[in-house]
């Protein structure tokens, strides 16, 4: 097993703040305390994140976009070489924020889980998100062709589509209805929904996560090829069944992992990227300290029982709520026993 030296991507959460209540929210944003650090400390994490060097920075949430000084953010990160990028609902994205966002990130990704306003507005929980994504999609299109008729490269858009059960048949239209919309949209990232945060809680596995058969669709290359011949050519279509993000102690020995760091809004780092549980502060700690203990939980007696036998979607929920209820926070797991079993919509 050849383990990098440091982590090649962090996914920073910037915040747990959400407008919207997502039935599989990995973050479970929206339902808990937006953990949002002030200015000050949060540019300081976001100093200690670039020491880092990672290849790349992903800000996520929650809603980055509800924070003030996201922009200034992004820019400690790209002003060092950094590739960065924004994961947003568009939900808020304002038309005065997208020239500063551009100058500011490589690239901003709009979710967007359904092809049709009945089936993302249920996935999302909130009526009118539909509209508001694709009206940010229009926006960032706009504003994509201006940028590049004036000369000025290194900024994209795209769309991330996270399948689940209830919209997995959408993903052929997402790739002839909706990428065909945008002239300038340059990516449809395609994945399978995982069991974190509520997409781990009782039910969920059972009812609308991905079956097996579906995970093992989306993670054969025929199928990914059909999927990138329906769309224009100009979108590249990329198509993952996330088991990557399992850290199953095979995969792990194959060397078939994600060397992530993600970090909480308060700088608290997971030890894996999909699980609960931290190994220290981006504030308090060193970036080796932080990197040798995640590597060190991969293969942590507990994880590697759990995780061993683990082979479907189902098993992998179990391992989740398992590992979150050891390795997480009195906090943590008491937030696990409100989750409520999910049964449907």
């Amino acid at each position: 097993m050849n383990i990098p030296e440091k982590p090649l991507e962090v996914i920073w959460d910037i915040t747990y703040s959400c407008p919207l209540r997502c039935s599989h929210c990995y973050s479970e944003s929206g339902r808990r305390p937006a953990r949002r650090l002030g200015r000050e400390d949060m540019l300081r994490a976001a100093r200690a994140i670039r020491a880092m060097e990672p290849h790349g920075v992903s800000i996520a949430g929650g809603e980055p976009l509800s924070v003030r000084d996201v922009a200034e953010v992004a820019r400690i990160f790209s002003s060092a070489g950094i590739s960065t990028s924004l994961n947003t609902s568009g939900w808020s994205l304002r038309a005065e924020q997208v020239h500063e966002l551009a100058e500011a990130l490589d690239r901003m990704s709009i979710s967007l889980d359904g092809a049709t306003p009945r089936v993302h507005d249920r996935i999302r929980g909130r009526i009118g998100s539909f509209d508001r994504a694709t009206a940010s999609l229009e926006l960032l299109d706009t504003v994509a062709r201006q940028r590049r008729d004036a000369g000025n490269d290194g900024f994209c858009f795209g769309i991330d589509f996270v399948a689940v059960r209830s919209n997995f048949h959408q993903v052929d239209l997402m790739c002839t209805q909706i990428a065909p919309r945008y002239p300038a949209l340059e990516y449809l990232a395609i994945g399978a929904a995982v069991p974190e945060g509520l997409a781990s809680r009782t039910g969920f596995a059972r009812h609308e996560l991905p079956t097996d058969e579906q995970v093992a669709l989306l993670g054969d290359p025929v199928h990914a090829d059909r999927l990138r011949a329906l769309a224009p050519a100009t979108v590249q279509v990329s198509v993952t069944d996330n088991l990557a993000l399992k850290m199953h102690p095979e995969l792990v020995e194959a060397g078939i992992f994600l060397p992530i760091l993600q970090i909480e809004p308060d700088g608290e780092v997971r030890a894996m990227p999909a699980y609960e549980g931290t190994v220290g502060n981006v504030l308090h700690d060193s970036p080796d300290v932080l990197w040798q203990r995640a590597v060190a939980r991969w293969r942590d007696p507990f994880v590697t029982a759990v995780l061993g036998p683990v082979r479907t979607m189902e098993e992998w929920a179990e391992a989740v709520r398992a590992i979150d209820y050891r390795f997480g926070t009195v906090e943590d797991r008491a937030r696990i026993d409100r989750r409520p079993e999910f049964t449907g919509y």
